[in-house]
């Protein structure tokens, strides 16, 4: 009979679950390292400590490390937003909150992962996702656009879905073309301007 741990699941899939974690944890920091393309899936599972067959039983190709970092990612983010808007109403604010969540989450992954990250995140060749679900922080930054509108402080024919992914789109793009030595930070400051008074 399987022994069940103290949250219901059973020792066999409890060391499933932490193979997978060693593996998704030593493929972030070879990503890291030498970018998605170049990551040298050997390494990764030397660093696990698995077979070599036991990373792609987890994780079928490289890219799909990728969507699971990627639904961890915005699964965080989105949390952080969603509190920060419980007590900050005003539309500029929370934008500005989004662009420093997103600047926050390359410094957390470093250039070369956030751009593979970012990549793979806008590509059609993208494999399917384990799970369906929306891009959170598309939909909460709709969520807070609709309510903007609503209390008529951006114009009434905005399509809040659309602006969110227009806005979201831009900065990702800016974060993955610009960096300090660019003037970045005046950058940000003169897109989100700007994308506010499109709103308007």
């Amino acid at each position: 009979m399987a022994t069940r741990s103290s949250d219901g699941i059973s020792a066999r899939e409890a060391k499933r679950l932490q193979t997978r974690e060693r593996l998704l944890g030593a493929a972030i920091a070879e990503f890291k390292r030498a970018g998605m393309a170049e990551a040298d899936v050997g390494a990764i599972v030397g660093a696990a400590g698995v077979a070599h067959g036991t990373f792609f039983f987890h994780f079928p190709t490289k890219e799909h490390v990728l969507l699971e970092l990627e639904r961890r990612e915005e699964d965080r983010i989105a949390k952080r937003f969603a509190t920060y808007a419980k007590t900050h109403h005003d539309l500029p604010s929370q934008l500005r909150e989004a662009a420093d969540l997103a600047l926050g989450l390359e410094r957390r992954l470093g250039v070369v992962l956030f751009k593979d990250f970012l990549a793979l995140h806008f590509s059609p060749s993208r494999p399917p996702a384990e799970h369906g679900d929306d891009h959170p922080l598309i939909v909460l930054v709709a969520d807070q656009m609709e309510n903007a509108r609503q209390r008529g402080d951006i114009a009434a024919d905005v399509t809040p879905m659309n602006s969110a992914i227009y806005f979201l789109l831009g900065l990702y793009a800016l974060l993955i073309t610009t960096d300090e030595s660019t003037g970045r930070s005046a950058l940000v400051d003169d897109y989100l301007t700007r994308t506010l008074r499109s709103l308007r």
